[in-house]
C-alpha cells in the first residue's frame, strides 16, 4: 500500500510552483539519468522500500548498463517543511538504496538541515531554489560528508582523464603522421625528378660557359692576328 504525505493538499498556488520546479528538475538531471517523474496526485511510478510503495517526485536510473536506482529526489514547498513529512517521507526516502536529494524554498535550508538532524535522516544533499520570472534558480545548501568524499573522488579522476587526453594529444603532435609506402614511393620520383632536372641544368649551364669561353679566345686570338 502507498504511503500518502500528511499534506495531502497544498494551495492551489504552491502545488503550481511545486509541480514547475518538478518539471525543471526533470529537464536538468535528464542529461545523466533516466528520470521517472510525479506530479501532484498522478502517482505514475513507484519505488518499493522496506515491502511498501513511495511516489517521490523523482526517480533517478543510471543511464548506463544496468539500470539501477540511483537516487531519489523530493520536492517541499513552505508548508510541507516541517518534522511530520520528514517522518512520513523523507526519512524512507533516505533508507532506499541510492542517494536522497531533497529540495526546499530559499530560507528554509536550515530548517530542513536541523529537522534531518533530529530525526537522524541521513539525506545526501540539501538543495534550495527560486524563481527568477519563467526560470528557476538551484542552489546546494547541505553536502553530506559521504557525498563530499564520492564528489572529491570524481573530481579527481575527471583530473585524471583529462590529464591522460591531453599527454595524448601533445604526443601525437609530436609524432609526424607515418607515411604509407604509396606514398614514399611518389615522394621518392619527385626527388629523382627534380636531381635530373638540377643535373640537367648544371651540365647546360657548364656548356654555355664553355662556349662562352672559346668565343673569346677566339675573338682575342683574331685581334691579335690583325
Amino acid at each position: 500500500m502507498a504511503r500518502l504525505s500528511p499534506i495531502l493538499l497544498r494551495p492551489i498556488r504552491e502545488q503550481f510552483e511545486h509541480d514547475r520546479v518538478v518539471r525543471q528538475l526533470q529537464v536538468r538531471l535528464r542529461r545523466r539519468f533516466k528520470v521517472a517523474a510525479n506530479f501532484g496526485s498522478e502517482n505514475q511510478t513507484s519505488v518499493r522500500i522496506k515491502g511498501q510503495n513511495f511516489y517521490p517526485d523523482l526517480i533517478l536510473s543510471s543511464n548506463e548498463g544496468a539500470r539501477r536506482l540511483h537516487g531519489l529526489v523530493e520536492v517541499e514547498t513552505a508548508e510541507s517543511v516541517n518534522p511530520l513529512e520528514a517522518m512520513a517521507q523523507w526519512s524512507h526516502y533516505a533508507s532506499a538504496r541510492g542517494a536522497f536529494y531533497l529540495y526546499v524554498p530559499a530560507g528554509f535550508a536550515d530548517m530542513a538541515e536541523r529537522i534531518c538532524a533530529q530525526s537522524k535522516i541521513q539525506v545526501t544533499e540539501i538543495w534550495t531554489y527560486y524563481f527568477v520570472g519563467s526560470q528557476v534558480r538551484f542552489t546546494m545548501s547541505y553536502r553530506s560528508p559521504k557525498a563530499r568524499l564520492a564528489a572529491k573522488a570524481n573530481d579527481k579522476l575527471k583530473v585524471k582523464s583529462k590529464a591522460k587526453v591531453g599527454v595524448k594529444k601533445k604526443a601525437s603532435k609530436r609524432r609526424p603522421p607515418k607515411k604509407s609506402s604509396k606514398a614514399k614511393n611518389i615522394e621518392k620520383s619527385k626527388k629523382a625528378t627534380k636531381a635530373k632536372k638540377a643535373t640537367k641544368a648544371k651540365t647546360t649551364t657548364l656548356a654555355k660557359s664553355s662556349s662562352s669561353k672559346k668565343k673569346k679566345k677566339t675573338r682575342t686570338g683574331a685581334n691579335r692576328k690583325k
